[in-house]
C-alpha cells in the first residue's frame, strides 16, 4: 500500500469525521437558537423601534416570523468538492440561457436602450445579470425573505448584519407597499428577479414601469432599471466592455496571469491577440490576463467593467460567466480554446496536494483544502522548478510528478 492512498485514505477517515462532529455541532447549534429565538425578537422589535421602524410594522411582523432550521444548515454548509471552471460555465453559459436571454434582449429591445441612455450599461449586460441570478425570473428562491432574515439576525455568526438587513426589510415593505406572504427570496434574503439584498433593494431599487413603487418581485421593468443603476453606482465605465477571449503565445509566460494589470499594448507586444487570431491593437486600456481553467483551457483579459462586476459578485468565475452570456445574447461565438475535461477535486484531496507542496518546500501555509492564490503559487514554483507550464493549475501531469515526489 502506497503512501499516496494511505494520505488519502487517512484524508477522507479524517474527512468523514470532521463531517460527523460537524453535524452533532449543527444540530446543537439549531436546537439552542431554536430555544432562544422568542427572546431574540423581543430584543429584536425594541431595537427596530430605534432604528425607524415603524409601531405599526413592528407590532404586524414581528408576532409572525418564525425560526427556519435549513437557513442556519445552508449558512454553516461546508463544500466537498472544489468547483472547476468548465463545470461552473457549462452549467450557466448554456443553450437554454442563451436562447431565453435572446428571447428578453429582443423583446425589451426599445426598453434597455433607454437605460443605456441614461445609465450607461449595454442592455446585453441587463439580460446576462438578469439570467445567471434567477434564470430571467424562472427562480427567485422559496423561502421567506422576513423568516430567513430573522432567523440569521438571531445568529450569533452575522447577527449584527442581518439585523440591519431585516430592519431595512421591514421598512421596505411601508416604502414600497409590500407583504410578507410575496417576499419570498434566497435562504439568506436575496429578493426578486435581481436577488436584491434589503440594503441593495433600499439604495439602488427603482421604479421603471411608472406605478410608484419599485418592485424587484413582480415588475420586470423594475428589475432591469435597477439592475442598471446598480451598476452604475457601482463604477461601470460607458463604452468599454467586460473583457475578451484570448490567444496566448506559444512561449507565454504564466506568470503574468492573474498579475498586475498591463495595456492592451503591452499585451498585443508579449504576443496575445484576440480568439480569432488578429491582432488587439493599440490602446492604453488596462486589463488583467486570467487564465481559469490552467493553460489547456480558454484565456480572458478583463477591463475594469469585469472589476465592476465583482462589485455586484465577488467571483471570477461568475464574472466571467456574466461577459461571456452578454456577448452569446448578441451573436457572439462559443469559446474559441474550448473547455477541458479537468478532475473535480475534492477538499480532501486538495488539502493533501497542499501537505505535499508543504513537504517539499512550496510553502503554501495550513493545508485547509482550499484552492487560493499561496496554493497557486506554490503549484506554479513547483512546476517552475520541474520543467512544467507553470500555470498554477493542478493537471494531472503536475499532480502525478508531485505524488512520485
Amino acid at each position: 500500500m502506497n503512501k499516496l492512498f494511505l494520505s488519502l485514505l487517512s484524508s477522507a477517515a479524517l474527512l468523514a469525521l470532521s463531517h460527523q462532529t460537524h453535524a452533532d455541532e449543527l444540530a446543537a447549534q439549531i436546537d439552542e437558537q431554536r430555544q432562544l429565538f422568542s427572546t431574540c425578537l423581543s430584543e429584536k422589535s425594541e431595537l427596530a423601534l430605534a432604528a425607524g421602524v415603524s409601531n405599526e410594522r413592528v407590532k404586524q411582523e414581528f408576532s409572525n416570523l418564525k425560526f427556519v432550521p435549513r437557513v442556519i444548515e445552508l449558512d454553516r454548509r461546508q463544500p466537498e468538492f472544489i468547483s472547476t471552471f468548465p463545470n461552473y460555465y457549462s452549467k450557466r453559459v448554456n443553450a437554454w440561457r442563451i436562447d431565453k436571454g435572446r428571447e428578453k434582449y429582443t423583446e425589451y429591445r426599445e426598453f434597455l436602450r433607454e437605460l443605456t441612455k441614461k445609465y450607461g450599461i449595454p442592455g446585453h449586460y441587463l439580460i446576462a445579470f438578469w439570467g445567471l441570478e434567477t434564470n430571467y425570473g424562472g427562480y427567485k428562491g422559496k423561502m421567506s425573505t422576513l423568516d430567513s432574515l430573522a432567523t440569521l439576525a438571531c445568529d450569533q455568526r452575522r447577527g449584527a448584519f442581518f439585523t440591519k438587513e431585516l430592519f431595512l426589510a421591514l421598512k421596505l415593505m411601508d416604502r414600497e407597499n409590500l407583504v410578507k406572504e410575496t417576499m419570498i427570496g434566497s435562504w439568506a434574503g436575496a429578493m426578486g428577479h435581481t436577488q436584491f439584498m434589503p440594503s441593495s433593494y433600499t439604495q439602488y431599487a427603482i421604479d421603471g414601469d411608472g406605478d410608484g413603487v419599485a418592485n424587484l418581485w413582480e415588475s420586470e421593468k423594475d428589475a432591469l432599471t435597477s439592475a442598471a443603476h446598480f451598476l452604475w453606482k457601482l463604477g461601470w465605465t460607458p463604452g468599454l466592455r467586460w473583457g475578451r477571449e484570448v490567444i496566448l503565445p506559444s512561449d507565454f509566460n504564466y506568470q503574468l496571469a492573474n498579475s498586475d494589470k498591463k495595456t492592451v499594448s503591452e499585451w498585443q507586444q508579449i504576443g496575445v491577440t484576440k480568439a480569432d487570431s488578429t491582432a488587439l491593437g493599440n490602446s492604453d486600456i488596462l486589463a488583467k490576463l486570467i487564465v481559469p481553467a490552467g493553460h489547456k483551457g480558454p484565456a480572458f483579459l478583463a477591463y475594469d467593467n469585469f472589476k465592476t462586476i465583482l462589485r455586484w459578485n465577488n467571483s471570477e468565475f461568475y464574472g466571467i460567466a456574466v461577459g461571456r452570456l452578454a456577448t452569446r445574447i448578441t451573436g457572439g461565438g462559443e469559446l474559441v480554446a474550448g473547455l477541458p475535461d479537468i478532475p473535480a477535486f475534492s477538499i480532501a484531496e486538495m488539502a493533501v496536494v497542499q501537505r505535499n507542496l508543504n513537504a517539499q518546500g512550496y510553502d503554501v501555509g495550513v493545508a485547509d483544502g482550499i484552492m487560493g492564490p499561496a496554493t497557486r503559487d506554490g503549484i506554479r514554483r513547483f512546476q517552475t522548478d520541474n520543467k512544467l507550464v507553470a500555470d498554477g493549475f493542478p493537471s494531472p501531469e503536475t499532480l502525478s510528478l508531485l505524488r512520485s515526489k
